[in-house]
């Protein structure tokens, strides 16, 4: 069955989501369904966010970023790529 299977994401989330508490939300969302990886910050004001979990819950992380993220967040978009290689974390956590 896919929808068991391990799936990694590499994530870019632009919009305002750099100084809206969207990392803390992100976290705390995406450990909520049970996924592990990480949320940074990049340079150009994006967020990165790589995320492994099974392709559902993947899909609501997802759909959350798309329509809800922080309360003061303003997504304008969410890349999303695909990756076979995992790196099998054991949490999701915030990189500073």
């Amino acid at each position: 069955m896919t929808e068991t299977l391990i799936k990694r994401a590499n994530i870019i989330v632009k919009g305002l989501v750099q100084g809206v508490s969207f990392r803390a939300y992100t976290r705390r969302r995406a450990s909520s369904l049970g996924l592990v990886g990480y949320v940074r910050n990049l340079s150009n004001g994006d967020v990165e966010i790589i995320v492994e979990g099974t392709q559902i819950q993947i899909y609501q992380f997802i759909k959350w970023l798309r329509n809800e993220g922080s309360p003061a967040s303003d997504v304008s978009d969410v890349q999303v790529k695909w990756a076979n290689k995992l790196e099998n974390f054991n949490s999701f956590r915030v990189i500073f």
